[in-house]
């Protein structure tokens, strides 16, 4: 299947479909969804952005962004429907919000996930992104688990 992927703004109908999926898949994994604060203006240009993935037939498939956590870019809200897993969606969401946070000048990408996301475990480690520092809302919480990856820039 091909995707095409679409700077969307966060506040948008499609992005508030697929953020509020995500709240839903964290109720069926942790019993209750992610309480970190998104503002609107977190994931607009330049200090953040917001990507939403369409199948062939102009269906969201998935989303994924990054907003500015002091100097780095934090991953947020990466997220594939069931219908679409399993095709490397995730992956090129992935891609695509790195290559937004390197052209925005971010040095490195951070993110939290749990041990209740074991395939976002996994592809995050397949992808180069490793143990850092804990930050934001979960940095003292149990088994939070929070990955970072130097992004190259352009001209590297």
């Amino acid at each position: 299947m091909q995707f095409t992927l679409s700077r969307t703004r966060f506040d948008s109908p499609v992005a508030q479909l697929l953020c509020a999926e995500i709240q839903q898949e964290y109720v069926r994994r942790y019993g209750g969804g992610d309480e970190t604060q998104l503002g609107e203006d977190d994931f607009h240009p330049p200090n953040g952005d917001f990507i939403v993935a369409f199948d062939e037939s102009g269906e969201p498939a998935g989303c994924g962004g990054w907003r500015s956590h002091e100097e780095d870019a934090e991953m947020k809200r990466v997220y594939v429907r069931e219908s679409a897993r399993r095709q490397g969606l995730a992956s090129l969401i992935v891609a695509a919000v790195e290559a937004s946070a390197a052209a925005a000048g971010r040095k490195r990408v951070i993110l939290e996930t749990g041990p209740r996301q074991p395939e976002a475990v996994a592809m995050y480690g397949v992808l180069g992104y490793a143990p850092v520092t804990p930050f934001g809302f979960y940095a003292c919480t149990d088994g939070s688990i929070h990955l970072g990856k130097e992004l190259r820039s352009e001209r590297e």
